[in-house]
């Protein structure tokens, strides 16, 4: 028997697929949980081997929750079941150990392929996921001009520090719709979608001090 955990952040979702799943001869569904804390902790209890993770959810969010299941019990295969695929989503949790990545409107006999895949050691990507992938591999890496400008890493370490738009205008001595723009041309140049998200990247990539630092 397949040992499955279920994690989504919406009961009707768990629900079903729980239910779809009991049903099934060679899987068994060993538990239930609705964010990425509760997913950690059940899987030091349940033992699964398939973990079906929804990536958006509250206090732990799917790609943490992944990362921190890959490294803590390897024997643990991450299937991420999601409504997202941009090409930021699909890579980060490919990048946090995920085993396959799967849409939310995957067809029932694919989706058990998946999960009996993933159980195989396998990796499992729905075709439009596989597609993004291939393509993302293709493109030429982005040319140095790609590169925040000194001002626009001002601007970056600004919110950072927690400052509003307007907050930084006034440090910066610039106008709130200038401090938007060089927001979007960060998000476009650092290939994220919100300012968390810029700042975390940016770090990573040493572009802005590490906390603390």
């Amino acid at each position: 028997m397949i040992r499955v955990l279920v994690v989504d952040d919406h009961p009707v979702v768990r629900s079903g697929l729980s239910g779809m799943l009991s049903v099934t001869e060679d899987i068994t569904v060993v538990g239930e949980a609705g964010d990425g804390s509760e997913a950690l902790a059940l899987v030091e209890s349940t033992k699964p081997d398939v973990v079906l993770m929804d990536l958006r959810m509250p206090r732990m969010d799917g790609v943490a929750a992944t990362g921190a299941i890959v490294s803590t019990y390897p024997s643990t295969r991450v299937l991420v079941l999601t409504t997202y695929d941009t090409d930021t989503d699909i890579l980060h949790a490919v990048e946090a150990g995920a085993a396959g990545y799967l849409l939310k409107d995957t067809p029932h006999a694919e989706l058990l392929n998946g999960i009996r895949a993933a159980a195989r050691g396998e990796t499992v990507l729905a075709p439009p996921v596989a597609a993004r992938l291939m393509s993302r591999l293709r493109t030429p890496a982005p040319p140095a001009a790609a590169q925040p400008s000194p001002r626009e890493l001002e601007v970056l370490a600004a919110v950072a520090r927690g400052l509003s738009n307007a907050e930084i205008g006034r440090e910066l001595f610039i106008g709130e719709a200038t401090v938007k723009t060089h927001l979007q041309r960060l998000f476009a140049k650092l290939d994220v979608d919100d300012r968390t998200r810029a700042v975390t990247v940016a770090i990573e990539r040493g572009l802005l001090p590490s906390p603390g630092r």
